[in-house]
C-alpha cells in the first residue's frame, strides 16, 4: 500500500518543516528567554485589557498563552 508510505513520508516532512521553524525561533533566544518574553507579552496584554474592555476572546488568549508556555517548557526540558 503506497498509501500509508506516502501518509509517512508527509508526516516526516511536516515534522521535520516544525522542527526547523522552532529551531529557528529559538535561534532568536533560549527557550527561557522566550518564556521571560511570553510573560511580558501577557502581562502588558491584559493590563491593557483592563483598560479597553471587554473582550470575548480573552479566554481563547489565555489557552493559546497557556499552550505557548507548556510549549517552551518542554522545549527548555529537552535542551536541558
Amino acid at each position: 500500500m503506497t498509501t500509508s508510505t506516502h501518509t509517512a513520508e508527509f508526516t516526516d516532512s511536516v515534522c521535520l518543516a516544525y522542527g526547523r521553524q522552532v529551531q529557528e525561533l529559538l535561534n532568536a533566544g533560549s527557550p527561557s528567554e522566550m518564556l521571560d518574553h511570553l510573560w511580558s507579552i501577557y502581562s502588558d496584554a491584559m493590563a491593557f485589557q483592563q483598560e479597553a474592555g471587554y473582550n470575548p476572546r480573552v479566554s481563547d488568549i489565555f489557552m493559546t498563552f497557556r499552550e505557548l508556555i507548556f510549549f517552551m517548557q518542554r522545549i527548555e526540558s529537552v535542551k536541558a
